[in-house]
């Protein structure tokens, strides 16, 4: 295959020199344990608590604020379920909303077994939350509002200040799975008002099996792993060095670059979508104006979304259907169906998500081959020859 353009960097993204750069002698001569004290393990510590210093500059937190953990995921459900242990005797009354990723609706089905009352917020046909319906939702028995900065599948960015504004004012904690958004549009936790954030490494062209989860300094969660000091002894295990020095580099490098990427990025995405949406019954989800830069997402009427994927896979194409996590899921998708589309044209969706390496050439070549694949597909179609 001679031509290959990679357009799913919402589902993972290519890790960057400089991230390699900064892991590899972590990999090689710097081995030690950090927990050591010998020089080997205190140059380890060293690095870990520069990459620290580095992540909560990111995110304007203190470093104390800020614990490594494995994924992205795993810093969802500490933050989720260490609020629910430790304000269960105020109430068991948890609010979320209607499109978050199964990193948090999953946590929030188990803790509904064990006695929670999970709230879901509805959103609109951009896939947006009322900060008026929260307000409107949140009662005195109310521990946490957890709602996503920004959707996965759809891109749309959620109203972050205004959510974390009113949970202060109401005696509320706010957490936020800020996986997609860290990196990529500005977050700042002390002007938003975000007591728990979770974000993941790969995503913003760290490498993969490192997060991180911010706590705001005041707030005393249950410890979620234990047999160990690490990490002030609220997650046990030797901690992950390499991975922790390199998510801080890129994290450090994409806030330094982040207007100039995001011009250039948001520029490419709304020719991709200017082109996508002149082919006929094809439609942008999501919020037009409040997107993450990258993400161009649609729904393609009388077609399989895992259809398109697997054609224009053929044609060096690599896209995504919606989530990579629920990749071959034969359900259309919790977020399409929130907002409000069809369970029929929910499952034609395709996800095209551009990156730092993302060129014009590329958008070329998605808007030269996708029509030809949506047309060949149609042809097979009897609901589009119904409709036709």
């Amino acid at each position: 295959m001679s031509r290959f353009v990679y357009a799913d960097n919402a589902a993972t993204t290519k890790l960057s020199q400089t991230a390699l750069d900064a892991m590899l002698p972590w990999l090689a001569e710097g081995y030690g344990n950090p927990s050591s004290v010998y020089r080997l393990g205190r140059e380890a510590r060293r690095a870990l608590d520069q990459a620290r210093d580095q992540v909560a500059a990111a995110l304007g937190a203190k470093s104390e604020e800020i614990l490594f953990t494995g994924t992205g995921t795993e810093a969802d459900n500490w933050a989720i379920r260490s609020v629910a242990e430790s304000k269960k005797e105020k109430g068991r009354h948890i609010i979320s909303c209607a499109i978050e990723h199964h990193a948090v609706s999953h946590t929030l089905e188990d803790l509904a077994k064990q006695g929670f009352e999970i709230e879901y917020l509805p959103v609109d046909e951009c896939g947006r939350v009322s900060v008026e319906a929260l307000d409107a939702a949140i009662r005195e028995d109310t521990i946490l509002v957890t709602i996503m900065f920004a959707n996965n599948e759809i891109g749309t960015i959620q109203p972050i200040a205004e959510i974390g504004a009113l949970a202060r004012a109401r005696g509320v904690l706010f957490h936020t799975d800020a996986v997609q958004a860290v990196g990529h549009v500005p977050v700042d936790v002390a002007v938003m008002n975000i007591d728990l954030l979770s974000l993941s490494g790969h995503k913003f062209r760290g490498p993969k099996g490192v997060g991180a989860l911010y706590v705001k300094k005041g707030i005393k969660l249950p410890n979620f792993l234990t047999g160990g000091g690490q990490e002030k002894g609220r997650r046990a295990g030797t901690e992950n060095v390499a991975g922790i020095v390199g998510m801080a580099a890129a994290l450090t490098e994409a806030v330094q670059h982040m207007d100039e990427e995001r011009a250039k990025i948001t520029a490419l995405r709304d020719k991709l979508i200017q082109g996508m949406t002149a082919i006929p019954a094809v439609k942008l989800t999501g919020d037009p104006v409040n997107r993450l830069p990258g993400n161009a997402s649609f729904v393609v009427e009388c077609v399989e979304g895992e259809a398109m994927i697997l054609m224009l896979d053929a044609v060096g194409i690599a896209a995504s259907s919606g989530s990579a996590c629920s990749s071959g899921a034969l359900d259309p998708s919790h977020v399409l169906l929130a907002i409000g589309l069809p369970h029929e044209i929910a499952h034609g969706s395709v996800r095209l998500s551009l990156g730092e390496e993302s060129t014009e050439d590329d958008v070329d070549y998605i808007l030269e081959k996708f029509p030809g694949i949506i047309a060949k597909l149609r042809a097979m179609s009897p609901l589009w020859e119904a409709k036709s």
